[in-house]
């Protein structure tokens, strides 16, 4: 009998925002959304600032220099 391996990673590619939630499109395929009512920053935040982000590592957190937040992906996975 074949086994099929799953290999996830705890990196993210990318970053997107609806009105509620924020989007994480990870490396292995995976698409997460959490409600930006969880990040106090992130809720009270602009378009425009929640747009201004960058990835710390090699996506392993998610930096927003104009909010001083930062979020570790590998967290939002737990």
């Amino acid at each position: 009998m074949n086994t099929l391996t799953i290999n996830k990673s705890n990196n993210a590619v990318d970053v997107k925002f609806t009105e509620n939630k924020m989007m994480l499109f990870m490396e292995d395929g995976r698409e997460i959304s959490f409600p930006l009512e969880w990040f106090v920053s992130l809720r009270n935040a602009t378009q425009a600032q929640l747009n201004n982000w960058r990835f710390i590592g090699k996506g392993e957190g998610i930096h927003w220099q104009d909010l001083d937040e930062d979020i570790s992906v590998e967290l939002l996975l737990k």
